[in-house]
């Protein structure tokens, strides 16, 4: 057995600075990333705390020359010559020195020893150091000041210092990436983020995303209207507490204490609600949503604007000004500056209240209508006042007729057919006497409707041979019954459209974009037209021809109903299978005629609207297709609710339809020959050039 001869450490000594010199040894000869000025801090903080390589430097002769050379340790030379420059260490300050005089061993395996044969700290014994310098009394300002990094990191680094112990020893043993443990850094709930992770060990999900989707299923965005409304500020001044990703965007974080949120929206909506009840109204209806058509069949007031005071035309006048040099001076730039683009949207914010003041409305018609107050989606106040009920609408009062005979006694003419003869041919004698009281009573019942049916006749022939004329009366009707929903019909036409309101099917119909289109849309027409039906035809025959056609489309649009039906309805008397699948069918070839593209009008899968609505299997059948098999296959040994909330995550963005919103291509007749197209032309004749002349239309 071969003896090994024990080991003799190199001496240590103090050696002046000025003693030292940076050998040509040194292997270090890449200067990028070297930071010199954070380690001379550090050193004159807290000193040197890793002693300097040196060796002796040597003459030709090889005689020592009295100063040394530094082979492994330039960095430290470079931060302590750097600390000499700047006379914040004197040249002659002893430097701690292993002196190394070893023949076998070269200087410059001594550097590169140095450097190779290290090895950087564990993150998680980073994390907790710095978490032991805040509980020893060090704020994070100076953690961060002293080992050169910005607050914000000293926060990360705390944030996964405060992970489960338990999550903690897994990471130490490679158990988990540290993306994952930053991904449970969002909850504070030590139990709840090793429930979490006990759930991912029967998973094929073990994405980051997916972990902060768990800890957060039952938490409230910080971006929600009903956060917006009641403000952060609010939520966190009343005791509650906001989860924080500090390392994702997290568009402010989550609130943890729900019930908290509700109590104050709940108190918050009730203080604005009495405040608008006290302006008179009969009745107000507060909700956070209303269903899409709320409003329908109650007549709206018509009110007026208030006076703009002097100083608010000045103020107004001033923003305007202000807001044109700003985007004078910044159009055309890359990039604005925060404190420009601030300005500018405060200035929006003045604006808004002073072009657009609440209207005025009568006394008298305050106290039989109502108004709806709800929260719009950027948390504001939506108020939606002058609204009368049709059971609220005042009884309309019209003279007195007069008696049809007198005594009031019934009018032979108007109780049957008209006066009669008698079985003799023979009249009352005094009929044939002239009464200057007849020429004023009214006609025969019998009489007035044969006559306006021979007029209705002669209209219908006239109208048929003026098609604009037909045009214009269609048109009147529909609009009577689209903007004019609360008044009794005043049209003569025969013609009326079966409007699906759309109340009662689902939530959120009022935010799509589709929504606030019509809305739009329907509020630029209202104001264009009259308040009175009598002035509704001489408005509509004012209309150019684009206009006529843009609000007979809007009109039209109405009348549209493409809503399946479930079949226990069909035994109820409401509508046939039959029928049903013809709107359905009719609805694809309206939808391929306008280009209809659910993804363009804002729809995506999420749990509320479809995902937390259908099986498993649906579920995953939607992401394989959206995202792949391998995909899908990572979500099969989830529990509903958490592949639900995945698969909303990951159909974002993919442009996903559920069936039911996708128009199919139309369906080729197998026995249709093309060669046949020319044939079919010459049948159809005039009628085939009408209808291609509609469709290119």
């Amino acid at each position: 057995m071969t003896k090994h001869a024990k080991i003799t450490l190199s001496g240590a000594r103090d050696i002046p600075f000025s003693a030292l010199m940076l050998s040509q040894a040194n292997v270090r000869r890449v200067k990028a990333g070297v930071s010199i000025d954070g380690l001379a801090a550090d050193i004159e903080r807290r000193g040197l705390l890793q002693s300097l390589t040196v060796r002796a430097q040597r003459d030709e002769e090889g005689n020592e020359t009295g100063r040394f050379e530094v082979p492994a340790g330039g960095r430290r030379f470079r931060a302590l010559q750097q600390l000499v420059k700047q006379r914040r260490m004197a040249k002659t300050e002893p430097v701690p020195c292993i002196v190394r005089d070893d023949d076998v061993v070269s200087a410059e395996e001594d550097s590169l020893a140095e450097n190779v044969h290290r090895e950087p700290l564990h993150p998680l014994d980073q994390f907790r150091a710095m978490q032991k310098l805040v509980e020893q009394g060090s704020d994070i300002e100076t953690v961060a000041a002293t080992f050169m990094v910005t607050p914000a990191v000293v926060k990360q680094r705390l944030k996964l210092a405060d992970v489960s112990p338990k999550l903690h020893d897994i990471y130490a043993e490679d158990g988990m990436t540290l993306d994952q443990l930053m991904a449970f850094s969002v909850a504070s709930d030590h139990a709840r983020q090793e429930q979490v992770w006990d759930m991912l060990q029967t998973s094929h999900n073990v994405q980051p995303w997916f972990i902060r989707a768990r800890l957060t299923e039952d938490k409230v965005r910080a971006s929600d209207k009903r956060v917006r409304f009641v403000t952060l500020e609010a939520y966190l001044a009343a005791g509650g507490h906001v989860l924080r990703d500090l390392f994702e965007s997290d568009d402010g974080g989550w609130l943890e204490d729900v019930a908290l949120l509700d109590r104050l929206q709940t108190e918050k909506f009730a203080t604005e609600v009495a405040a608008i009840a006290a302006e008179g109204w009969k009745w107000v209806e507060a909700a956070t949503d209303f269903p899409y058509g709320h409003t329908y069949g109650h007549r709206p007031l018509e009110g007026e604007e208030g006076p703009s005071s002097e100083e608010d035309e000045a103020r107004l006048e001033a923003l305007r000004e202000e807001a044109d040099r700003l985007e004078d001076q910044w159009a055309g730039e890359d990039e604005i500056p925060d404190e420009v683009a601030a300005r500018i949207q405060a200035i929006d914010e003045e604006i808004a209240p002073l072009v657009s003041k609440p209207l005025i409305y009568d006394a008298a018609e305050v106290a039989i209508a109502g108004a709806f107050v709800s929260i719009d989606v950027d948390g504001s106040l939506h108020i939606e006042r002058g609204f009368i009920r049709p059971e609220d609408e005042p009884a309309e009062v019209t003279d007195d007729a007069e008696p049809a005979a007198d005594e009031g006694e019934p009018d032979q003419d108007r109780a049957g057919d008209g006066a009669e003869d008698d079985e003799n041919g023979s009249a009352d004698e005094s009929a044939d006497e002239e009464d200057p009281d007849d020429l004023l009573r009214p006609l025969p019942d019998r009489l007035v409707t044969d006559l306006t049916a021979h007029r209705t006749l002669a209209l219908r022939d006239a109208v048929a041979s003026s098609p604009l004329v037909a045009f214009a009366a269609m048109l009147h009707a529909l609009v009577l019954e689209t903007f004019y929903t609360y008044a009794t019909s005043g049209s003569c036409l025969g013609i009326a459209m079966r409007s699906n309101r759309l109340i009662g099917y689902g939530t959120g119909l009022n935010d799509t974009a589709s929504a606030k289109a019509i809305h739009e849309r329907h509020e630029s027409w209202s104001a264009r037209l009259p308040d009175d039906t009598t002035e509704l035809w001489t408005a509509l025959t004012a209309f150019n021809a684009d206009e006529q056609a843009a609000i007979f489309a809007h009109c039209v649009s109405f009348g549209i109903d493409a809503v399946w039906e479930p079949a226990t309805q069909y035994n109820q008397g409401r509508v046939s299978a039959r029928a049903v699948a013809n709107r359905i069918e009719h609805s694809h070839i309206l939808a391929r005629a306008a280009n209809l593209d659910m993804v363009a009008a804002g729809w995506t899968a999420t749990v509320t609207n479809y995902l937390g609505r259908v099986t498993k299997p649906q579920i995953l059948a939607a992401v394989e297709e959206a995202c792949g098999a391998d995909v899908a296959g990572r979500l099969g040994g989830m529990k509903k609710p958490e592949m639900a909330s995945a698969a909303e995550e990951l159909l974002q963005g993919k442009g996903w339809l559920a069936n039911p919103l996708r128009t199919p291509e139309p369906a080729i007749a197998a026995d249709q020959d093309p060669a046949n197209d020319d044939e079919a032309a010459d049948t159809d004749g005039h009628d085939g050039e009408a209808i291609d002349a509609v469709a290119a239309e």
